[in-house]
């Protein structure tokens, strides 16, 4: 923390905790986490020893980081703030809109509009080999603009892991350190049907959504025992989808979670095994989950809304992340370094997957 934040944030060093972070994807609704970053950052009680994203949480991840190697907190926030913006304006020109009616009713989604529909039905039957032949991706350029990723990888204050999918084998991959470039994470955000294959050293990969939403493993090499999760997409649902795309939405977000529940169940018997004494001895340590969750407001949102890159949208889900992240300050930044906020035992089930205490705006 330097003295600019040290003047904003009259928070003592030693007062502050470290924790590492963990970043779900989720298109637009990345601007949730980016309002989560803004409020941990400028509280200033909290430390980022890593950050694990994937997709969206990817491209969080590294803006937040070369933000922070800059200046600090300060001037991460004001990357993170820069780089949703600019997004927003680069998406100005795209068809994808919102109708007027959507505008009018304040529905968030996108599902009436024309040109996604027509979008949706091309990408079923022609391939972005053959639609975008030249493989263009404005995002990419706008990374490689916003992020300095030369002092990225030279940085060793906040450690990044960037997960991808590897087409060939089905595993996933972390890029950290060096191999934090502008390709690993547009391969992080790779969807195969609208982007062809990243390829990095010969191999191809896609979203790491599929095998890591996020990776957590990781963190277990890690000085903090603390990881905080920011979840975008819903675990639970208490309706049974009927609809042909209610039916896709929900089969999305099973598979985009999969990988993170495993996870989760991994960590709650690891940390089981290390109380009752069977893991010890073993270089594992208990990893303290908590959460900081959007998906009350996701839930009442299609999947389509994923792809509304309005600005009024980005700063609506920015202020309810910052009201989730300043609800978990409140009531769980004690606990931090001395036990998890998250009840893990109800991952084991499939009755209920419910978090014990899960922050969100809505509480």
């Amino acid at each position: 923390m330097g003295d600019k934040d040290q003047q904003r944030f009259p928070v003592r060093v030693a007062e502050r905790k470290m924790v590492n972070l963990a970043l779900q994807g989720g298109g637009a609704h990345g601007a949730f986490s980016w309002g989560v970053l803004d409020r941990l950052l400028e509280d200033g009680r909290i430390g980022l020893e890593s950050i694990s994203g994937t997709s969206a949480g990817a491209l969080n991840a590294v803006v937040v980081a070369d933000g922070l190697i800059e200046g600090g907190a300060d001037r991460a926030r004001e990357k993170l703030e820069t780089f949703w913006r600019h997004v927003s304006l680069d998406a100005l020109s795209s068809p994808v809109r919102r109708t007027f009616f959507d505008m009018l009713f304040s529905n968030w989604s996108l599902d009436y509009n024309p040109a996604l529909v027509m979008i949706d039905m091309v990408t079923r039957v022609v391939s972005p080999y053959q639609f975008n032949p030249l493989n263009i991706n404005p995002l990419r350029d706008l990374l490689e603009r916003e992020v300095d990723f030369a002092r990225v990888q030279s940085a060793e204050a906040v450690r990044l892991f960037v997960s991808a999918t590897n087409v060939h084998t089905g595993r996933v991959k972390v890029f950290t350190g060096r191999e934090v470039t502008a390709d690993a994470v547009m391969a992080s955000a790779c969807l195969p049907f609208a982007f062809q294959a990243v390829e990095i050293g010969g191999v191809p990969y896609w979203d790491g959504g599929y095998m890591g939403n996020p990776v957590l493993f990781p963190f277990y090499g890690c000085a903090s025992h603390d990881v905080v999760l920011v979840q975008t997409i819903p675990i639970c649902r208490n309706q049974t989808p009927t609809t042909s795309r209610e039916i896709l939405d929900r089969v999305n977000e099973i598979s985009f979670n999969a990988s993170l529940i495993k996870e989760l169940v991994n960590v709650d018997f690891v940390n089981k095994g290390l109380r009752d004494g069977t893991l010890s001895g073993t270089a594992l340590k208990e990893i303290y989950v908590h959460a900081i969750s959007g998906c009350d407001e996701f839930e009442k949102l299609s999947s389509s809304s994923k792809l509304n890159a309005e600005w009024a949208f980005f700063v609506h889900l920015r202020d309810l992340g910052r009201e989730s992240a300043d609800i978990w300050l409140r009531e769980c930044y004690a606990q931090v370094g001395r036990e998890g906020t998250l009840d893990l035992s109800g991952f084991w089930d499939n009755a209920n997957a419910l978090p014990h205490h899960t922050a969100t705006a809505a509480e």
